[in-house]
């Protein structure tokens, strides 16, 4: 071996300065436990309660995919409007989960009842809008009329 090759070699290997000890692979720290700790103190600041029971959270995007947890740690905040979805996830489209929804509800008469329940029409899907704003009709947010003087139905109840 020429010399050249050597000082390469301990180049390498050599992790702190001259005199220290030398180890053939460095060590490499996580810093995912310290960052969890902070974002549990942080939680816990909010108030999260963890609600139990929860089988499966779907998050579906307006792009068409869906985001899938299945058994997750659900934590909510009512107050804070904070809820937390953690665990393994999966990425799927949506059409395939709204299919398996379906399939687990019992199949389409059993949509077709539910839609009829939830207001919508017998044939399809209830009427959705997606910005989250139910589908209203334009006058419900008038004043109504002044039907009567007020002022004289007082008076003549004072007298």
């Amino acid at each position: 071996m020429n010399a050249e090759k050597l000082q390469k070699m301990a180049g390498a290997v050599r992790v702190g300065g001259k005199g220290s000890v030398r180890r053939k692979k460095k060590a490499v720290h996580k810093n995912t436990s310290t960052d969890d700790k902070r974002l549990q103190g942080t939680l816990k600041r909010l108030g999260v309660n963890t609600i139990p029971g929860i089988e499966e959270v779907l998050l579906i995007n307006n792009d068409g995919s869906a985001l899938q947890f299945l058994n997750p740690k659900v934590q909510a905040s009512i107050a804070a409007n904070t809820y937390v979805v953690s665990g393994p996830s999966q990425q799927k489209r949506a059409q395939d989960v709204l299919a398996s929804m379906l399939a687990g509800m019992g199949g389409v008469p059993n949509m077709q009842s539910l839609a009829q329940l939830m207001g919508g029409g017998g044939a399809g899907l209830p009427s959705f809008n997606p910005e989250g704003a139910a589908d209203e009709p334009e006058g419900d947010d008038d004043v109504p009329e002044l039907v009567g003087d007020f002022e004289q139905a007082a008076a003549a109840k004072a007298e």
